[in-house]
């Protein structure tokens, strides 16, 4: 039972880092599409705002795509080790378990 509570908490970590980079990149086409709107303005201050903003736009790409990579095989690894401590310790990890959720529901009643 807890080594699929372990297993339900990895995709929803897995989840919730997959819809973050989701964001980023449609914040980065958003970026891409108000840049482009402003293609008409090649003098004065707007035009140098513009050119800064499409290098650093490139630049966050190239980080995301990176990141997004390691992400994946830390998020991996991570959930072959949570899943291979609960497969040999099982009372530890109902323990650990039973443990964080009074921690939490205390946080949460004090609120």
């Amino acid at each position: 039972m807890t080594a699929k509570k372990m297993t339900a908490a990895h995709d929803e970590v897995q989840i919730s880092s997959e819809t973050l980079i989701g964001d980023f990149k449609a914040l980065m086409a958003d970026a891409e599409d108000l840049i482009k709107a402003t293609a008409g303005h090649e003098e004065g201050p707007l035009s140098a705002i513009r050119s800064k903003a499409l290098e650093t736009l490139n630049s966050a790409k190239e980080s995301l795509s990176s990141v997004e990579g390691t992400l994946t095989e830390k998020a991996k690894v991570v959930a072959e080790g949570a899943d291979e401590f609960v497969h040999r310790n099982p009372w530890e990890a109902v323990g650990v378990a039973a443990g964080l959720g009074l921690l939490i529901g205390l946080f949460i009643r004090r609120r």
